[in-house]
């Protein structure tokens, strides 16, 4: 293994790009969220192996609703097979989005704003779904307390499918993030994606603004 001089202790992750996957590869558009499952839990293992304490990976949107219904429902069904998948690893799982929403995985509410152990929890694992920046400020607003405060400050941001924005992730968490962007789309995922987001971060000067 590569050995690094410092880590980041929370990793969000940005897997995009699964669409265009699957239209590149003669496939359907709603084929490639599954194809989005496998790379997951090679990523999930490498930050087992770097000792990476917390990932937050994010799910679907409240704006991805919008896509359409094949879309939606494959999307929805990935994140909860991911989870299924997950309950059988060594995992502190904690699903942050709107359970009020009709589109949100009713398979999944057992697991919702709560943290949830799996085996010997050797991670904690955020899974974003049918999240809503608004609504998670909104309640900071109304409540004094955000809906995503279990989640702490996000020290690197890796996203896939070369997208330059944020698209609305964790934007409380994220405000002293670093941001690696990988051009290959995310069912492409490669070790080397991983690794060169490691060996770029050596280089960051973080300050958090001192």
């Amino acid at each position: 293994m590569e050995s690094f001089k410092r880590l980041p202790t929370h990793i969000g992750i940005i897997p995009d790009g699964n669409r265009r996957w699957a239209v590149k590869n003669g496939l359907l558009k709603k084929d490639g969220y599954e194809h989005g499952i496998q790379p997951g839990f090679e990523l999930y293992e490498m930050m087992l192996a770097y000792g990476i304490k917390e990932a937050t990976f994010y799910g679907f949107t409240k704006d991805n609703n919008k896509r359409a219904k094949d879309q939606r429902d494959a999307f929805t069904q990935s994140c909860v097979d991911a989870v299924r998948l997950l309950s059988e690893k060594d995992a502190n799982l904690l699903v942050i989005g709107n359970t009020e929403s009709p589109a949100f995985p009713l398979e999944l509410k057992k697991f919702a704003n709560k943290r949830v152990h799996f085996g010997r929890g050797l991670i904690n694992i955020n899974f974003l779904v049918n999240y809503d920046w608004e609504w998670d400020l909104n309640n900071l607003i109304e409540n004094r307390i955000l809906k995503s405060s279990e989640i702490p400050r996000v020290d690197l941001i890796i996203r896939w499918g070369g997208c330059r924005r944020l698209s609305g992730f964790l934007p409380a968490q994220s405000v002293y993030a670093d941001f690696y962007i990988i051009d290959d789309y995310w069912p492409d995922f490669k070790k080397t994606h991983f690794l060169d987001a490691l060996r770029w971060y050596q280089n960051c000067d973080v300050t958090l603004g001192g």
